[in-house]
């Protein structure tokens, strides 16, 4: 599997050199110890970045539900990545209207109503039968703090809050296969060391029979569609919302799951 993801991530000339496991240092070496550079900074040293990667790591892998610790992972091994994805979006139009905007998708936020009016099969429709379905909340995604840019804080929170938009593109649900098959898509979009890592661990919680459809069908539908998808940052999924969920696929190139799956990973 580690082969596998490595040939499939997305390499471009302005990415940083390798693939980037090890801890990241902070963009802003002289950023730690100052003041908070945005709501709910927590500016910290490269060691504190070591100490805390290690820890959320550890416990990630023991709970890949501690959503927490995954945040906290992804904020300290993920800077350079992020940079490289900043600018991504700023090459792109739409990209670059979300970065100037900075919208942000929690329940304060959505118009709940608006979206169960929409005709069935849009996306706003979709997403919402999506945090239906699950029980899962907007509102659950932690805020940045241990990232030394505020651009870069506001991309990953971006990333975080598109999650759940990923899971409706995909047709993944939230329980550990759909989780898996989504950070697979997830790595080979972003590169993002949190991301590489939970595709790579998170199978050894999988049964048996899920491991083997997961290794035989859906990691390489996640990676192809991963791979053909242009960046899924750049989508402005709140101006979106009536569009079919089916043309949106069509237009990021993403297949269906298989039938037998979709819905039930």
């Amino acid at each position: 599997m580690v082969t596998l993801l490595l040939r499939s991530l997305r390499l471009h000339r302005n990415r940083p050199r390798g693939l980037r496991l090890a801890v990241d240092l902070p963009l802003r070496s002289g950023s730690h110890g100052t003041r908070p550079l945005y709501p709910d900074h927590i500016p910290t040293t490269s060691l504190q970045k070591i100490l805390l990667a290690a820890g959320s790591a550890g416990m990630a892998l023991y709970n890949p539900y501690r959503h927490d610790m995954v945040a906290v992972l992804g904020e300290t091994t993920g800077c350079h990545t992020l940079k490289f994805l900043r600018d991504q979006m700023k090459k792109d139009p739409e990209g670059a209207q979300i970065l100037q905007a900075r919208p942000r998708i929690s329940l304060s936020t959505l118009d709940l109503s608006k979206l169960r009016s929409l005709p069935e099969g849009s996306l706003g429709r979709e997403y919402l039968r999506f945090l239906d379905v699950n029980r899962v909340s907007p509102d659950t995604r932690a805020p940045t703090r241990f990232v030394d840019d505020e651009e870069l804080a506001y991309v990953i929170q971006r990333y975080r809050e598109v999650h759940d938009m990923l899971h409706t593109l995909l047709g993944m649900p939230t329980n550990m296969l759909g989780e898996v098959v989504v950070k697979w898509f997830e790595a080979v979009q972003t590169g993002l060391p949190m991301c590489i890592l939970g595709a790579l661990f998170g199978p050894i919680r999988l049964r048996a029979q899920n491991l083997q459809v997961l290794l035989s069908e859906l990691i390489p539908w996640a990676i192809q569609n991963g791979r053909r998808a242009p960046c899924v940052l750049n989508l402005y999924y709140e101006r979106r919302w009536e569009q079919p969920l089916t043309a949106l696929r069509e237009e990021l190139c993403i297949s269906p799951p298989p039938k037998h799956i979709q819905g039930q990973a």
